[in-house]
């Protein structure tokens, strides 16, 4: 109960004060020195951030801010990493849907009977073939380079 009371009385002093133009004057001189204060110690540590005035620091203190900067960095590379793998995710649904429409619009003007062939191009969709599916062999020999044009176009330059 007793803080209450003081708090009370404290607070009623300080209201009287701003009412009095001399003490309210002096609390906004105070305020603004405060707050000038407050931005030349931002402003130098906005400065030691960006690598300037680093003169008088001690190794501990250059320690310091180094790991506050990697720090910093550590957590910028995460935040890009997020957005990366979100713009990811969104491109390969953008492109799972444009690649279900191409399916829907092929069908509608081919038909179902050679949807069914081309179902099974599933990881190629474009069409394109790269002869993988062919059961055909193909066998390659090595042979000697033949001697006889490389001799006569070189005596016919001569």
């Amino acid at each position: 109960m007793k803080s209450v009371i003081e708090r009370y009385n404290t607070s009623k002093e300080e209201h009287q004060q701003l009412l009095n133009p001399n003490s309210e004057a002096k609390f906004w001189q105070r305020e603004a020195e405060a707050l000038r204060h407050q931005l030349q110690t931002l402003q130098g540590n906005h400065r030691q951030m960006m690598g300037e005035q680093l003169y008088g620091l001690s190794v501990k203190n250059l320690q310091d801010l180094e790991n506050q900067l990697e720090m910093s960095v550590r957590c910028i590379r995460i935040k890009k990493e997020q957005i990366l793998t979100e713009k990811i995710r969104e491109l390969n649904q953008k492109g799972d849907s444009i690649h279900q429409e191409n399916q829907e619009l092929y069908k509608k003007v081919y038909g179902t009977s050679e949807m069914a062939a081309t179902s099974k191009d599933a990881f190629n969709p474009y069409g394109f073939h790269t002869g993988e599916d062919r059961q055909e062999l193909i066998q390659l020999q090595l042979s000697q380079p033949e001697q006889d044009t490389y001799e006569t176009s070189g005596s016919a330059s001569k």
